[in-house]
């Protein structure tokens, strides 16, 4: 099993295997970098399938919270964990108390929060025994809200420049996926008149989406070549590939899932075919802002962390504007200006 080597490795500074045998514990922990602080990043529990899948999805994560603390202006750097499992089946007190023991001997140099499959809850159990965790019940909480807010400005953005419009009334957006965060993006969209195309593996997701916001329900592999104006992706990554570009009607691709470009040639075969893409990491980005905002010394405040995430939309002309001139892929330009930033700051 190759860590140096390995594809996705991007000069990590740690990598951890963590296991407890009592509990069943595997996790892995990513810190990335800590240049501009301490690496922040959520939890993810996921039924993966081998352990190099694991590997890939924490090193890319981990990464991807770097450029993504960068970009949103916050004094952090980026990290993530997974615990390897069935949600359904290992969550316990033990395990993440375990968890919490390994994740502290890290001694800070990572903050962890929830991801998928983790709740405050569960981040509230890893807390009694470190204090090296974030998104806690009673402070900045579920993150979800706020990230279905900065994904929601990042669509504006992204409907401005592409279409010139400053409203998202009568246009078309197909949604995929409807967890929390995906369904509060709808929430956004509905208030302001946009039509909605819905898919979920969730059945009833989808049926509570068709009866509160009229949306239409796509079945899970239809949902690339509806004839609408934005494709959201807001479930797993890696949506966007060899087989999936091809299909798609819609000028603009904006949606809060992580790594959604299989592959960083994904995102010029976007450009090329004249769809603006909205880079993850920058789209996305609301749940931690509102996660750091707990950590400041002058402690969590509900306003300030909005107004920042609602900057979102600020951060993502700049990016449209520049790769426009530049004439450069917005994922490229992303992560050139990412760079520009960590590197001052470092």
């Amino acid at each position: 099993m190759a860590v140096f080597n390995h594809p996705e490795f991007d000069q990590h500074e740690q990598v951890v295997f963590c296991s407890d045998e009592a509990t069943g514990l595997k996790a892995i922990i990513a810190v990335h970098s800590t240049a501009l602080g301490p690496a922040v990043g959520g939890c993810r529990l996921w039924n993966y399938a081998n352990d190099e899948e694991a590997i890939r999805d924490v090193l890319r994560l981990s990464k991807g919270m770097t450029y993504k603390n960068a970009m949103a202006g916050l004094p952090i750097g980026g990290g993530k964990s997974v615990i390897i499992g069935d949600a359904k089946t290992i969550k316990s007190e033990a395990l993440f108390r375990a968890f919490g023991r390994h994740l502290h001997r890290l001694g800070g140099s990572y903050y962890s929060a929830e991801d998928v499959n983790i709740t405050t809850g569960d981040i509230m159990q890893v807390n009694q025994e470190t204090p090296f965790v974030a998104g806690l019940e009673g402070k900045s909480g579920n993150p979800g809200p706020f990230t279905a807010l900065g994904t929601y400005q990042g669509i504006r953005a992204a409907a401005k420049h592409r279409f010139g419009v400053d409203s998202l009334r009568g246009l078309k957006v197909a949604v995929q996926g409807l967890g929390s965060v995906g369904f509060y993006l709808c929430e956004h969209l509905h208030s302001e008149g946009a039509e909605l195309f819905v898919t979920d593996i969730n059945a009833q997701a989808i049926e509570r989406a068709v009866n509160q916001f009229g949306a239409t329900a796509v079945a899970l592999d239809d949902i690339y070549a509806q004839d609408v104006d934005i494709y959201a992706p807001c479930a797993l990554g890696a949506t966007l590939n060899d087989d999936t570009i091809p299909q798609l009607k819609a000028k603009v691709v904006a949606g809060c899932a992580n790594n959604q470009l299989q592959q960083s040639r994904h995102g010029e075969q976007l450009r090329e075919r004249g769809i603006l893409y909205a880079p993850d990491y920058v789209i996305n980005a609301g749940g931690i802002i509102n996660v750091y905002m707990e950590m400041r010394p002058e402690g969590y405040n509900a306003d300030d962390a909005t107004a920042k995430v609602n900057r979102i939309y600020d951060t993502l002309l700049q990016i449209f504007q520049r790769a426009e001139t530049e004439q450069q892929s917005t994922h490229l330009v992303a992560d050139l200006m990412a760079q520009e930033i960590i590197a001052t700051g470092r």
